[in-house]
């Protein structure tokens, strides 16, 4: 079992790495070329420029019992498909109940978007609260996968 983490902006990176030491995992960041990353405990992979590039390798490299840390639903969703585990920043798991209205809000939003008729809110600054809910949540999973 292997922790990727969809890198790019990540704010829970240290959070999965320092869970993952605990539980004996091993861990690769995944990362455009416009970010810099450090780590002195995962696998840090620089992924050439592209819309979808670390996406794609992210999907490349996981598999059946992985688990992905990715804000991006579609990813998710990939990951879901190849049986791996998908969880949120925020600590909501993804699972096959809840992925198909997650892409269809994902893609309502965007349409909105589109329109310039909504002015849809960004999100909030992160809190230290956010952090302690992410790292329970991720624990949590961490156990349910067997780590």
């Amino acid at each position: 079992m292997t922790v990727y983490v969809d890198a790019d902006a990540c704010p829970v990176t240290r959070i999965v790495e320092e869970s993952a030491k605990r539980h004996g995992l091993p861990v690769v960041l995944l990362c455009d070329t416009s970010h810099v990353l450090n780590s002195d405990y995962s696998t840090i992979r620089v992924i050439g420029e592209g819309a979808d590039a670390v996406d794609l390798a992210l999907m490349n490299l996981c598999q059946r019992g992985d688990i992905v840390v990715t804000q991006d639903y579609g990813v998710a969703a990939m990951a879901l498909g190849r049986k791996a585990w998908a969880i949120h920043q925020s600590g909501m798991w993804y699972t096959d109940e809840n992925i198909d209205r997650l892409l269809m809000e994902r893609h309502l939003a965007a349409k909105a978007r589109r329109s310039g008729k909504h002015h849809l809110k960004g999100q909030r600054k992160r809190t230290r609260e956010d952090d302690l809910l992410f790292e329970e949540s991720f624990e949590k999973l961490l156990q349910a996968a067997g780590a």
